[in-house]
């Protein structure tokens, strides 16, 4: 198993790069088939979403335009449970299927306040897309559509995923370590 170390804490592999591209690939696939004939909407959440959301645009064989949109409540390895909206989307999403890309749900906090925000703008489809769900975490409630892998609640990094800035880098997903 594989060990990285970011600043004062050590992570060790929990998925692997060919892993992750399987599970997009499939995820690409049913969004295909639940959205045939349509067009789409993905809008990733920023930082974190941009390499789910470069693959999984890649995986998506029906027509479809990208936005971001970017919001935080992390702080270390910590939810801060207060959303900050820093920049939005750049067109209108009225009438449009849209589907939110996430790189993880944990408490849900973000994704609510998100798709709050976006049914006021009265999209024909709203639905959600995650690589990674913290099942035990989760707060609300409303559904996933789409989700990559359910892991439990534990802090990881990789594929997007940061501990302070670092480790988004990396090709796999680490969780911290219990050594």
């Amino acid at each position: 198993m594989k060990k990285i170390q970011l600043k004062d804490k050590v992570f060790e592999t929990y998925l692997t790069a060919a892993q992750i591209q399987t599970r997009i690939q499939a995820l690409g696939t049913q969004i295909d088939t639940d959205f045939a004939g349509q067009e789409v909407v993905l809008l990733g959440v920023l930082n974190g979403s941009f390499m789910v959301m470069a693959d999984l645009v890649r995986a998506i064989h029906i027509p479809l335009t990208c936005e971001f949109l970017r919001i935080s409540s992390y702080q270390g390895t910590q939810s801060t449970g207060k959303i900050e909206t820093v920049f939005g989307i750049g067109q209108s999403m009225e009438g449009k299927n849209v589907i939110i890309v996430e790189d993880i749900v944990d408490t849900g906090t973000s994704m609510a306040f998100l798709t709050q925000f976006l049914a006021e703008q009265k999209p024909k489809r709203l639905a959600i897309a995650t690589l990674l769900f913290k099942k035990e975490a989760f707060l609300h409630n409303y559904a996933l559509d789409y989700v990559g892998f359910e892991i439990p609640n534990k802090f990881v990094v990789g594929f997007g995923l940061d501990y302070d800035g670092l480790g988004r880098n990396f090709p796999d997903i680490y969780q911290l370590s219990t050594l």
